[in-house]
């Protein structure tokens, strides 16, 4: 299968490589041509990079894998090119300003894309580019569904109906992932630490069955497996920035935890549930 790749940081990279080490073409588009991620790793040969969006356009299937926070412009971008592909979105995040999630922009930006899915799970994009064993859930219909086991074959895929679980899953361990970090650095003890982490991912949960996810995605790949990952390794990009809140440092880089706990906040807000260590974490972290 011949497959586009938006988005050439660390995650588009593992994916782009992932999808050609599973035996497909691979169209990788990288904003103004710069590729900066996983640059030590060989590329395959069955990987080919561009900037020029319409590259992408006779790709059968597409994945999006943009931070949150230049989701949007990139999706309105590839609407020019879109050619009735499915859409698998690797983008674990909310956008800031608005509180929505990568799919609810989707379906604004290309309204006349019907196949969305969302791809979301335990992956650090280094383990996943050499090739060591990573599970995630993959949620949508079953077009999407079926193309990304094609696309991904060399993953362990647990397939799911629930869209809107499955991205409060990746949005909420991105928050609860930061407070992790922070916690570490300025809780009293292992016994606090683990109270407010418990409290939050609580108020997470409520929230998204608020908005008609499954309780059970929650204790998927996507939910306990990514959090687990998530929350406790220095590895995690959300875990370490927390820490650098704590010592009063400048985190490095896109910290989608900050967008998430923001935009969870948000969306909590507009349909009334209360969200009182959410709050307050956000608060003490001078977010």
């Amino acid at each position: 299968m011949k497959i586009g790749v938006f988005g050439a940081g660390a995650w588009g990279t593992a994916l782009a490589y992932t999808c050609a080490k599973s035996g497909n073409e691979v169209i990788h588009w990288g904003y103004n041509g710069i590729f900066d991620g996983l640059l030590d790793l060989p590329k395959p040969e069955a990987v080919t990079r561009t900037s020029n969006m319409a590259d992408l356009s006779s790709c059968e299937y597409w994945l999006i894998v943009t931070p949150s926070a230049f989701f949007r412009e990139t999706v309105r971008k590839m609407r020019a090119v879109f050619n009735n592909q499915p859409i698998l979105i690797c983008t674990k995040g909310m956008e800031g300003e608005t509180g929505q999630f990568m799919s609810e922009i989707l379906n604004e930006e290309i309204p006349e894309c019907k196949d969305i899915g969302v791809l979301s799970g335990p992956q650090f994009a280094r383990e996943v580019a050499t090739g060591i064993p990573t599970g995630s859930t993959l949620a949508g219909n079953e077009r999407v569904r079926a193309g990304g086991h094609i696309a991904l074959s060399s993953l362990y895929l647990q397939d799911c109906e629930d869209i809107i679980g499955t991205q409060f899953c990746g949005v909420g361990k991105n928050a609860v992932s930061l407070i992790s970090g922070f916690l570490t650095i300025k809780a009293s003890g292992e016994n606090e630490r683990a109270l407010v982490f418990t409290r939050a991912w609580d108020e997470i949960v409520d929230i998204a069955v608020k908005m008609g996810a499954e309780c059970g995605t929650f204790l998927g790949l996507c939910g306990v497996g990514d959090l687990f990952l998530s929350a406790t390794s220095p590895t995690s990009r959300n875990f370490s920035a927390g820490e650098s809140i704590a010592r009063g440092e400048q985190y490095a880089g896109t910290v989608e935890g900050v967008f998430a706990l923001r935009g969870l906040i948000k969306r909590a807000e507009k349909i009334g549930v209360s969200t009182p260590v959410l709050i307050e974490m956000k608060n003490k972290m001078g977010l």
